[in-house]
C-alpha cells in the first residue's frame, strides 16, 4: 500500500511565534554567551535563535555593540549588593570586588566591557550606589563623579587582563619568561629591578586588587579634579 506524504500544514495552523521584546532578546543573547562565548553573540546568530530575521532585531537593538552593552547591564543584576555592615570603604570595596568577580566569570565579556557603554537600569543603579558610598565617605562631588569612572576602569581592566591570560595557551610560558627576566636582572644595569624583584612578583591577585582599590579611593579623596567640584 502506497503511503501518501502528509499534506503541508497551513501557516494558520502553526503555533504563533512569541512576540519579540527587548527583554527577551537580551535574555536570549545572554544564554548564547554562556553556551558559546560572546564572540558568537551576533545579530545573525541571535535571529536564528529567536526564529526571526536579523532586520527585525534592529527595532530593539541598534547594533552588536549595543547588544553586548545590554548583556553587561543584564549581568550586573547578578552581582552582590553592597553589604549593610562595615565602613563605607569596606562596602565600596566589596561592591567593586563583586563587580570584578562577575567579569571574571565571563572572560569574553570582561574584554568587551572595556569599550561597552551600558545605559540600562542596573548600570545606573551601580553608579548610584558607588556615588552614594563615596558621598558617605565625604568625597567631594566632582571627585566622586570622576572617581567612579576610574574605579570601574580599574576593575574592568583587571578582569580583562586576567581573562586574557586564562585563555592564552602561552600564558604560563610567558609568565615563566617574565619571572626569569625579573629575577635575573643585573644590579649593574637594572638596580631597582634587582633590588625589588621578589616584591614585583609578590602577592595574590585578590590582594593586589584590594590594594589597588585602596590606592584609588585614597587618591580620589585627596586629589581635586582640574575644575574643582564642577564637571563643566
Amino acid at each position: 500500500m502506497t503511503e501518501h506524504p502528509a499534506a503541508p500544514r497551513s501557516r494558520r495552523e502553526r503555533p504563533a511565534k512569541p512576540a519579540l521584546a527587548r527583554e527577551g532578546i537580551v535574555a536570549a543573547a545572554v544564554e548564547i554567551m554562556r553556551a558559546e562565548g560572546l564572540q558568537k553573540v551576533t545579530m545573525r546568530r541571535l535571529a536564528q535563535e529567536l526564529d526571526t530575521g536579523p532586520a527585525s532585531l534592529y527595532v530593539y537593538v541598534a547594533n552588536t555593540a549595543e547588544l553586548h552593552a545590554a548583556i553587561l547591564d543584564e549581568l550586573l543584576g547578578t552581582i552582590e549588593r553592597a553589604p549593610a555592615e562595615g565602613t563605607w570603604r569596606e562596602r565600596l570595596e566589596a561592591l567593586l570586588t563583586s563587580y570584578t568577580a562577575m567579569l571574571f566569570e565571563h572572560p569574553s565579556l570582561a574584554r568587551a566591557a572595556l569599550a561597552a557603554r551600558p545605559s540600562g537600569e542596573r548600570y545606573l543603579n551601580l553608579i548610584e550606589t558607588l556615588l552614594a558610598l563615596l558621598a558617605e565617605g565625604g568625597i567631594p562631588p566632582g571627585q566622586a563623579a570622576w572617581g567612579v569612572d576610574v574605579l570601574l576602569q580599574y576593575a574592568t581592566a583587571t578582569a580583562a587582563e586576567q581573562a586574557t591570560r586564562d585563555q592564552s595557551p602561552d600564558a604560563d610560558a610567558e609568565w615563566d619568561a617574565l619571572t626569569r627576566a625579573l629575577r635575573g636582572a643585573s644590579a649593574d644595569t637594572h638596580p631597582h629591578i634587582a633590588a625589588l624583584g621578589p616584591q614585583l612578583l609578590s602577592g595574590q591577585p585578590r590582594q593586589r586588587l584590594s590594594w589597588g582599590f585602596h590606592v584609588l579611593i585614597d587618591g580620589i579623596g585627596h586629589i581635586p579634579t582640574p575644575t574643582g567640584d564642577s564637571c563643566e
